[in-house]
């Protein structure tokens, strides 16, 4: 058999320095700010700010659909209307005006 010589301390601090370095590196893997703990993280955010891109998405077409019907080189009569009647209290002499009881 063939038998061990015994470690030195030097070899010995080698070895725990090489273990310490190996689990801190180990620690960043789960819990750093791209380990595994914050992959759930990561992804659950995504989620959330792809649902807010949807909203936002819906509301810019929503507002570029109102602004093509305003466009005066042929703007959507009953658009005109509308803005005329709430917000310069203009009505047509055709219009009937009913009060409701409050």
């Amino acid at each position: 058999m063939k038998s061990r010589r015994p470690l030195l301390p030097k070899d010995s601090l080698a070895q725990s320095m090489a273990l310490v370095v190996l689990l801190v590196l180990a620690a960043v893997g789960v819990a750093g700010p791209s380990g595994l703990l914050a992959w759930g993280e990561n992804a659950r955010v995504l989620e959330q700010r792809q649902k807010e891109i949807a909203s936002l998405t819906a509301e810019r077409d929503r507002i570029k659909n109102r602004v093509d019907l305003l466009d005066p080189r042929h703007a959507d009569p009953d658009l005109v209307g509308e803005l005329l009647h709430s917000n310069l209290n203009v009505t047509h002499p055709d219009d009937v005006v009913m009060q409701l009881k409050d």
